[in-house]
């Protein structure tokens, strides 16, 4: 997906006043006011590099004069000690959007990377590797740009995307059957659509939804045996619903998962815990 500019935007004026950006005190009482610098932003590991649209943002809300010139472009690989952008302006602005512009490209690059090294793992099998709704608050455009950035797929993006009727939406519908049921004549009286997925636990839970025809299911912490079943009663059926696996994939297991002939996996651990790509931004020459 793309990020918008409003939406970069919203985000960071949300992180600058959650940092009293505009009140730096260390800052303005111990940084000359006419001092200007020069500053480079180092990764310190090799990873896969996100967000370096929203840094240069969050320079342009902290001081529209500071300049900031990128060495690599969101998505490119990159390895310990390579610079990823250089900014220069006035010091002071310099250093107080150091920490929310790190914030960002840290979490960012930390997802491109995690997402990157499960694309690797599943190279070759014609499987989507999906994101989830599992994201930071507030930053879900971000988290799932950056999951782009590292070759994965963006899942939907919100509750009015798509319909998915998960554990909870069968238990108060009564099942399966009457939940679609009651989507599909839902979407009727609106006069609208949407793709339907339904999760499901069970052979069983499968069965029914492939008899409902929906345009996917979900099958959530199945063993790989089972999954696999059910991916051959759907090819052995005609059925052209789209089969995607979930629930507690990791690196280990996920070009196992894929192997069954399932069209997608989500994993919410993209999004949910990813570790931060260690970067720095170090000033690295004053003048003025």
């Amino acid at each position: 997906m793309q990020l918008t500019t409003e939406t970069i935007r919203t985000a960071v004026a949300a992180a600058l006043i959650e940092d009293q950006a505009a009140d730096d005190v260390t800052t303005r009482w111990s940084v000359p006011e006419a001092l200007e610098a020069e500053a480079t932003m180092i990764a310190k590991q090799s990873g896969r590099v996100a967000g370096l649209t929203v840094v240069q943002e969050v320079y342009m809300a902290v001081d529209p004069t500071v300049k900031v010139r990128t060495a690599v472009a969101d998505g490119d690989p990159v390895v310990p000690g390579q610079p990823l952008a250089w900014i220069s302006g006035a010091a002071r602005s310099v250093i107080t959007g150091e920490r929310v512009a790190l914030n960002f490209a840290q979490r960012m690059s930390g997802i491109a990377t995690l997402t990157s090294a499960f694309v690797a793992a599943i190279a070759g099998r014609p499987v989507a590797l999906l994101d989830t709704r599992k994201t930071a608050p507030g930053l879900r455009a971000l988290d799932k740009y950056a999951v782009s950035c590292g070759g994965g797929t963006n899942h939907r993006l919100d509750l009015s995307a798509m319909v998915l009727l998960k554990e909870n939406h069968l238990a108060a519908a009564g099942g399966v059957v009457p939940a679609v049921r009651r989507v599909r004549d839902g979407m009727a009286a609106e006069d609208t659509g949407r793709a339907i997925e339904v999760e499901v636990t069970t052979a069983e839970e499968a069965r029914e939804a492939l008899d409902c025809q929906v345009e996917w299911i979900l099958l959530d912490n199945m063993p790989v045996e089972q999954v696999a079943r059910i991916v051959e009663r759907r090819n052995t059926s005609g059925s052209t619903t789209r089969l995607e696996a979930s629930g507690n994939i990791t690196l280990d297991t996920v070009a196992e998962v894929a192997a069954t002939g399932v069209d997608a996996l989500s994993v919410g651990a993209l999004t949910h815990s990813p570790t931060a790509l260690d970067i720095s931004l170090l000033v690295t020459r004053n003048h003025g």
